[in-house]
C-alpha cells in the first residue's frame, strides 16, 4: 500500500503498532508508532489529520471462526474510527471481505444482501452497519472495499501461495493442496494496492464496492500459473487437504461498480 501511494503526490502517515512493523526501504513515509486498541482524546491529529485514512488493521486471522472477531476485533476497531470520526476525519476507506456475503455462490455484486456465516464475515460486516449508523449521527464519506481473494508478498507463512513458494525453493517434487476445484476471484497484492489507493485518492465515498478481479479462476488453475512462472515440474498433489467448509464452493465478485467507479482505462 505503501509503495502504491509513494507512486502519487500525496502525503502519507504509516500508522504501526511498533516499529518493527514498518520496513523503511519500501517508502519515505512519516510514522507514527502507536496501538490503535488505545484511542485518545486528540488520536486525529496525532496521527497529522489526514484527508482520507485507509484502515487496514485487523487480529486475528486467519482464524475466520474464533469469536475473537466480534468479542474483542469488533468493538475495537468501531471505537477507533468512532474516535476519529468525532475528532475531524472527512473521508474513512474500510477494508472489508467478501466473506459478507456467506454461503452465497456465483458472481456476487454489491446488491447481495450480506449474509456472513462465519465470525469474521459477521464482523466486519457488523463494522459497516455501526459506521453507516454514525453517519447518521456525523457527517463523514465512506468507502467500504469488500475484497476478495489475495497473494502476494507480505502474507501468513500459512497461506497458500508463500506455501508454494516455500516448497519451489526447496526443491520439494510434489506439493500438497485441495482439490483444487473451488472457483475463486484472485487478485495481485500490488494490483490490490493500486486499486486502494485510487478510490481512497479519487473517489471518497463510493460505499460498498467489490474490489476483486471479475472473473473466476480455479485454485487448481491458479496454482498451474505459479507453476508456469516459475518453471518448474513441481507435482501438484491434489486432494490431500479438504476444502474449507466455511467458503462455496464457487464464487466471485461482480466488478462493475468498481470499473464504473474508476474508468475502465486506470
Amino acid at each position: 500500500m505503501l509503495r502504491a501511494l509513494a507512486a502519487h503526490s500525496v502525503n502519507t502517515i504509516a500508522v504501526v503498532r511498533t516499529a518493527q512493523d514498518f520496513i523503511s526501504s519500501d517508502s519515505f513515509a512519516p510514522v507514527v508508532v502507536w496501538d490503535i486498541s488505545w484511542p485518545t482524546d486528540g488520536c486525529y491529529e496525532k496521527i497529522g489529520s489526514p484527508d482520507v485514512l485507509i484502515h487496514l488493521a485487523w487480529d486475528g486471522l486467519p482464524n475466520y471462526k474464533s469469536l475473537h472477531h466480534f468479542e474483542t476485533e469488533l468493538p475495537k476497531q468501531y471505537a477507533f474510527l468512532k474516535a476519529m470520526v468525532e475528532g475531524g476525519l472527512p473521508s474513512l476507506l474500510v477494508t472489508g471481505t467478501c466473506f459478507e456475503y456467506g454461503m452465497q455462490e456465483g458472481c456476487l455484486s454489491e446488491d447481495n444482501v450480506a449474509l456472513p456465516s462465519n465470525p469474521y464475515g459477521f464482523a466486519k460486516d457488523a463494522l459497516r452497519r455501526q459506521l453507516e449508523f454514525l453517519q447518521a449521527t456525523i457527517k463523514f464519506e465512506m468507502t467500504w472495499a469488500r475484497l476478495f481473494y489475495l497473494y502476494g508478498e507480505g502474507q501468513s507463512g500459512t497461506s497458500l501461495y508463500p506455501q508454494f513458494q516455500e516448497a519451489v525453493q526447496r526443491g520439494d517434487r510434489s506439493f500438497n493442496m485441495s482439490s483444487g476445484e473451488q472457483l475463486r476471484d484472485y487478485l495481485p497484492v500490488e494490483e490490490l494496492a493500486r486499486l486502494i489507493v485510487a478510490l481512497a485518492i479519487n473517489k471518497s465515498g463510493a460505499g460498498v464496492i467489490n474490489v476483486c478481479n471479475g472473473k473466476p479462476l480455479s485454485v487448481r488453475a491458479l496454482v498451474e500459473k505459479w507453476k508456469h512462472e516459475n518453471n518448474c515440474s513441481i507435482e501438484l498433489n491434489r486432494g490431500y487437504y479438504p476444502c474449507p467448509d466455511y467458503e462455496p464452493t464457487a464464487f466471485w465478485g461482480d466488478r462493475r461498480k468498481l470499473d464504473a467507479t474508476l474508468g475502465v482505462d486506470l
